[in-house]
């Protein structure tokens, strides 16, 4: 008996091209982040080829939808394969989407800092950074006006810590933290009145280093903390500098908050009642 074949509706070509267009642009972003990441690119044609690998996906993207309504309308095949190309796409595009919504919302800085009036100085990070580099110096007030009306939040840490105490904890957290400690430098009370942090973290996708101080310094109720953080390229940091200082603030407050001992509180013991003083008794005669 002879088999019967039954011909299934020929795929879109419209959809095969998105997927293959989708694929495309995943190959290319992963080659552009791994370039990006080893250095072997200054960061403005790092920053293009990214750009360049993401536009692929925008075509895929259009493709896949021009193909759901060919499918739809001729009945053809390949609505897997639109899908497929869609949900690249989609994933590819979504992390760039929201960093563009932050760029609309947020002032465009890249330095932020807990004191606009004496911001903790990059010392040796400063010989370090490529020239160029954004500028290691403090844009000024007008700066720190953009700041505190988008993070109102960034003030310096007051504790009641010694600063020795405080210098122990803010290192503890950047070590934790596994960023690269460049310079370090502990308060002492008879040469260095004031600790000094300096260190490098990378953003968790391009790996795009930013620049980040510490400064302790001792006061009459303890220690006061005041942190800095900015981007060595770009004019605008999407808000991750910020972050980055509202993170390590609030962590050094849980660890000096943990060093800090407990008061125990002793269960509520009756006292003792005490003896009313016995009254002279009148002697009396022994007869």
């Amino acid at each position: 008996m002879a088999r019967r074949y039954i011909a299934l509706d020929p795929p879109s070509r419209l959809a095969i091209w998105a997927r293959r267009m989708a694929f495309f642009s995943l190959a290319a972003v992963a080659v552009s982040v791994i370039v990006v990441r080893s250095g072997l690119l200054d960061i403005g044609p790092a920053v293009v080829s990214f750009g360049v690998a993401l536009a692929p996906a925008v075509v895929a993207l259009g493709l896949a939808f021009a193909a759901l309504v060919v499918i739809w309308i001729d009945g053809l095949g390949g609505m897997g394969r639109a899908f497929a190309a869609i949900a690249i796409a989609a994933a590819l595009l979504a992390y760039p989407t929201y960093l563009a919504y932050r760029a609309y919302k947020l002032p465009w800085i890249y330095d932020i800092t807990t004191d606009p009036i004496d911001p903790p100085r990059y010392d040796l990070l400063a010989r370090l950074r490529p020239r160029d580099a954004n500028p290691v110096a403090y844009a000024g007030l007008y700066a720190h006006e953009q700041q505190r009306a988008a993070y109102p939040d960034i003030e310096p840490l007051d504790e009641d810590a010694t600063p020795e105490a405080a210098y122990s904890a803010a290192l503890a957290v950047m070590t934790k933290r596994k960023w690269t400690i460049i310079d370090r430098r502990p308060p002492q009370a008879a040469t260095r009145r004031e600790g000094h942090i300096e260190a490098v973290a990378h953003t968790p996708i391009m790996g795009f280093a930013d620049d980040i101080v510490v400064r302790v310094r001792g006061g009459p109720d303890g220690s006061r903390i005041d942190v800095r953080s900015s981007s060595r390229y770009g004019s605008f940091d999407f808000g991750s500098n910020a972050a980055r200082v509202i993170s390590l603030i609030n962590d050094i407050d849980d660890v000096i908050g943990d060093q800090k001992p407990e008061p125990v509180v002793l269960p509520n013991a009756k006292k003792p009642q005490q003896q009313q003083p016995k009254r002279d008794q009148p002697a009396t005669s022994k007869r």
